[in-house]
């Protein structure tokens, strides 16, 4: 998708110029096909989490060595389209969030690593998810020491470039 066209039809409408998106930090990421994602995990509600079949394979033989160390990680969000993000942050603006708060944690259309279906955002039971509580786990510690030998790195630490929050639970799989 052209940037014209993303900025017409899905930034433009949230109420962005186009200095909005010139001042923005976060890179443009490209959308992968959907015909391009395999499963990865369902959700507790049944839905399938979908992520590029060598993020999966690489996803399975972390989360597999974690599980022989007797820790449980799992994935609660894979791949997300540019409408899903869209109605993300419209859902949001909705409960009366301004769109400068929902931005520390939320990319914008078009900017988001989960559009690679390479970005995995990680939960571990009986735990609060995607908070940075997910930093005194024992999973994120297993994560912080071997994720990198799978090909995954934690994409927003703290006091990160892309000006997003710190965010402990997203991991981004590089090859």
């Amino acid at each position: 998708m052209k940037d014209s066209e993303l900025f017409a039809t899905y930034l433009e409408p949230l109420g962005l110029t186009e200095k909005d998106i010139k001042l923005y930090q976060a890179p443009r990421q490209a959308e992968v096909s959907i015909e391009h994602l395999a499963p990865l995990s369902r959700k507790d509600d049944g839905s399938q989490l979908l992520a590029t079949p060598e993020t999966r394979d690489q996803w399975q033989l972390l989360a597999n060595e974690a599980k022989a160390a007797g820790i449980l990680i799992q994935p609660v969000s894979a791949f997300r389209s540019i409408d899903y993000q869209t109605t993300l942050i419209k859902r949001k603006l909705a409960q009366g969030q301004t769109l400068s708060a929902i931005l520390a944690s939320v990319a914008l259309p078009g900017y988001s690593e989960h559009h690679t279906g390479e970005a995995l955002d990680l939960a571990t039971p009986g735990q609060p998810m995607l908070t940075e509580a997910f930093e005194q786990t024992a999973a994120f510690h297993y994560l912080s020491e071997y994720a990198g030998k799978f090909g995954f790195r934690m994409s927003y630490p703290r006091d990160n470039d892309q000006g997003f929050v710190y965010e402990p639970w997203h991991w981004r799989f590089s090859g």
